[in-house]
């Protein structure tokens, strides 16, 4: 008959009651240990059991520590710290010294509690006094087989010696069938494993050791093993932990899986070039994903543009590549393939499957040479539009999860989206850049000055910005140097760049004006007009007159609205620097500023430059050490042809990835009592500027 409601904590209380006889019955204290506070509690019959009275215990593990036996110490302490390392079971045969010298042998379980973040919390357990059994055989044999964990002993020759219920279990062999046996000889797989290892290494150095190791079938499972010997020779202890093992595998892989994701999206996020954003994809998902990756992006009319690939045995490497190559000439062969990337779907082989599909020939046998278990291949699909394919091979036994489908498809979409952007950007770079170049035209060559000019967009822009050169002659035949800087690095600083070079050229030729004059006419331009940019700017302009042709000196008239100053490279090396004291303002600031003008002697052979302030300007770098970086590296160049030299000053100062946009022109001076040096290139000048009067 069901017993009533109102019986039931009747029940409950004498289940309580019953489990607290049963504990003094046998003589069994429990413990609670806080692995937080430190704090150790006992209960009244482990600290009678421990001779402590009421205050001599001090609720420490050092007061329990106290007590065990020296020569048991420390295999208490491995077991202890095992389990709360492992949150598992411990279990422990002890003896302990009381006051007075009485050893007693004490047989002790507990088991640790975590938290969720898998942090040992607290350890509660029970023991009790198994001395008088201790010359019992069969009362040691009892002790042992009511142990809830495999235990078996082996002797100095590694037999068998006792086997407990729970190691028969665990074994799935008898008792009978084992002792005497030879432990290497009834689990052949343990030799030359861990198991050996461990077992060895704890009986030659009287230590004993924890670990945690697979064996094969037929048990099939992991172990949490703990071995100590004794006189008569090795005590092991374990419990199979196959599910703890498989599920912190699991969350492994888990994490491994978002670990590649993020890698892949960095990878992806720090290069708007397709090609080096998608190479470096196979070398992240392999080994996480998969045992072989190959990334094939197309172009614009659906055919194979470049491939890259990677194996997780380096011996493999070449012959996937090979394969790679010969399978995207034939991509469109695959019936399989082509509707992958048509629709868009998740195109899953076996081994078999992927070999007999791929089209006969080369790309077939070098398939089967890689012999893959398992095949994925994935679209790799822009805005609208399919620009790719991934391709994973397994090999062995091992094949694609829902789980790593699932993340591969994560990874295809990003470099899906990675390459799309990738090509807008080279779209919009290419025709900015072909922008700039439009308006940015090539300079003119006079006799006996050689001019060369160079802008390089910064990587991280979209190749177009506020930064100009020009170099252009007067009605007199006066060469005049501009180089300039619209603060931004838009459309919108392009633009004005673009106004402010055509008002400047305007200005110069049309009133003949100096550099200052040039500069103050179009600072009031700008306010005029109403721009409403800033800009610096440095106008230098070389000139002669018939005594200087006759000497061959020329004057380098220059002025500065806040741009970095002029350099001019010597004959003899020197690097003279044309900086003042106080440079003047940056134009849109004052347009009523008067504008000042520096002139400088100059030889044949000299070399000017002018440059903005991307060439010398570095993230976590002051200007200065910028200009001191450039000085240096024209006092090794001083010798160099001009275009040799200008372009080497470019890479040694950017190193082909600039901040900045980089705008410099450069003339050099040759001599006029000769012919123009042959590698300075023809003359080019206007038909209505008069001939050289030296020529």
């Amino acid at each position: 008959m069901d017993a009533r409601p109102d019986q039931q904590p009747v029940e409950e209380i004498a289940a309580a009651l019953r489990n607290e006889l049963a504990l003094d019955a046998a003589g069994i204290g429990t413990w609670d240990w806080d692995l937080v506070s430190g704090t150790l509690d006992w209960d009244d019959r482990l600290v009678a059991m421990f001779a402590y009275d009421g205050a001599g215990f001090d609720r420490t593990i050092d007061g329990f520590t106290a007590r065990v036996h020296h020569e048991d110490r420390d295999a208490v302490m491995a077991g202890l710290r095992h389990a709360v390392n492992t949150c598992g079971d411990f279990g422990s045969l002890y003896r302990i010294v009381l006051p007075g010298g009485a050893v007693r042998w004490i047989s002790a379980r507990g088991r640790v509690l975590c938290d969720l973040d898998g942090v040992a919390t607290r350890l509660l357990g029970a023991a009790y006094d198994v001395t008088d059994q201790r010359g019992d055989d069969l009362g040691v044999a009892r002790v042992l087989d009511a142990m809830p964990a495999g235990f078996y002993s082996l002797t100095p020759d590694w037999r068998f010696a006792h086997v407990n219920s729970e190691a028969e279990r665990l074994l799935g062999r008898s008792r009978e069938a084992l002792i005497g046996r030879v432990i290497w000889e009834e689990f052949p797989a343990a030799s030359d494993s861990v198991f050996e290892e461990g077992y060895r290494r704890a009986a030659g150095t009287g230590e004993p050791v924890s670990f945690d190791a697979y064996y094969p079938a037929p048990l099939d499972g992991w172990y949490e093993v703990r071995a100590w010997p004794t006189a008569d020779g090795l005590s092991v202890y374990f419990l199979e932990v196959t599910s703890r093992v498989r599920a912190q595998e699991q969350l492994r892989r888990s994490a491994e899986r978002v670990a590649t994701v993020a890698r892949v999206s960095t990878e992806l996020a720090e290069s708007l070039d397709a090609e080096v954003a998608t190479g470096q994809v196979p070398r992240l998902v392999v080994p996480a994903l998969a045992d072989a990756c190959i990334v094939s992006v197309l172009d614009a009319h659906g055919r194979p543009q470049s491939v890259s690939s990677w194996h997780v045995e380096e011996d493999c490497r070449d012959l996937l590549q090979r394969y790679a190559l010969a399978r995207a000439a034939a991509l469109h062969a695959i019936p399989a393939v082509t509707r992958t990337l048509t629709t868009g779907d998740v195109l899953q082989l076996t081994g078999e499957q992927a070999v007999a599909t791929t089209p006969a020939g080369e790309p077939r046998t070098l398939l089967a040479g890689l012999a893959p278990s398992a095949a994925l291949a994935l679209p790799l699909r822009g805005r609208g539009r399919t620009l790719g394919l991934l391709s994973l091979l397994y090999t062995g036994d091992r094949a694609p999860g829902p789980e790593e489908v699932a993340t591969l498809r994560d990874v295809a979409e990003r470099v899906g989206m990675a390459l799309d952007n990738a090509r807008l950007y080279g779209t919009q770079r290419q025709l900015a850049l072909e922008l700039q170049h439009s308006m940015l035209t090539a300079p003119p060559e006079p006799d006996h000055a050689e001019v060369v000019v160079r802008y390089h967009p910064a990587s991280e822009a979209a190749a177009v910005g506020g930064d100009w050169y020009d170099a252009f002659l007067t009605a007199d035949g006066a060469t005049t140097l501009v180089i300039g800087d619209v603060a931004g690095h838009d459309t919108a600083a392009a633009a004005t760049m673009g106004q402010l070079r055509s008002l400047l050229r305007g200005i110069a030729i049309g009133t003949g004006a100096g550099p200052a004059g040039v500069l103050r006419d179009l600072d009031r331009a700008m306010e005029l007009l109403r721009l409403g940019s800033l800009a610096t700017a440095a106008v230098a302009r070389l000139e002669q007159t018939p005594e200087e042709i006759g000497c061959g000196a020329t004057r380098l008239r220059w002025s500065n609205a806040g741009h970095p100053p002029p350099l001019v490279v010597h004959t003899d090396g020197r690097i003279s620097v044309l900086a003042v004291e106080r440079a003047d303002l940056l134009l849109g600031v004052d347009p009523d500023r008067e504008r000042r003008e520096w002139v400088a002697d100059l030889e044949r052979g000299d070399t000017v430059l002018l440059y903005t302030d991307g060439l010398v300007e570095r993230r976590r770098e002051d200007l200065d050490a910028g200009q001191t970086r450039l000085v240096e590296a024209l006092t090794a160049l001083s010798g160099r042809p001009l275009q040799e030299l200008c372009d080497l000053v470019v890479e040694h100062m950017v190193d082909g990835r600039p901040d900045d946009d980089v705008a410099l022109v450069a003339v050099r001076l040759h001599p006029q009592d000769r012919p123009r040096p042959a590698a300075a290139g023809p003359v080019s000048v206007p038909a209505s500027v008069p001939p050289d009067p030296a020529g």
